[in-house]
């Protein structure tokens, strides 16, 4: 986002951000599966037909943020800071990483957002969050719905609670 834009980890600026996803997240062939907020970013983990598909679900996925966050801060102009950085996964543990990156990238920062940790804490800011007000489209590609489950296992220890 552009540096003027609020922190996208509160509840208005995630109120906006909840509802393009809503609204943007099963179009023009693209699908965002699994999302993270950050503070002044969004992770998506995305399936989509084609480039040309992923072009205009990301596009049409901009302009939606791009508008709910001038209408909310009372501006016009630009939001997004930067394109987007995409990366073809090709293989289950690929998938399977990328997926535990966006569950856990919260985590990583929260400490420095003042939010305590638990055991079981579930970041509210995702798409793994109960309190979710939207449905994510359901995957269409193997790799995203049963691929990622014969992934390797990661090494290494577990994030600390």
């Amino acid at each position: 986002m552009a540096t003027h834009v609020f922190n996208l980890r509160s509840r208005r600026s995630f109120r906006v951000i909840e509802k393009a996803l809503g609204e943007g997240a099963n179009r023009f062939g693209m699908r965002v599966v699994r999302f993270s907020v950050q503070g002044n970013h969004i992770h998506l983990l995305v399936e989509a037909d084609d480039k040309g598909a992923l072009l205009r679900g990301i596009k049409g996925l901009s302009v939606r943020l791009a508008k709910g966050m001038n209408h909310l801060m009372k501006t016009k102009g630009r939001v997004l800071g930067d394109r987007y950085h995409a990366r073809p996964l090709r293989t289950p543990t690929e998938v399977q990483r990328a997926m535990d990156y966006i569950r856990d990238n919260a985590r990583k920062h929260a400490l420095e957002w003042g939010e305590l940790l638990h055991r079981g804490w579930v970041d509210p800011y995702s798409s793994e969050s109960p309190q979710l007000g939207i449905v994510l489209p359901t995957p269409e590609t193997w790799l995203l719905r049963v691929g990622y489950k014969r992934a390797r296992a990661r090494p290494g220890p577990h994030p600390r609670e």
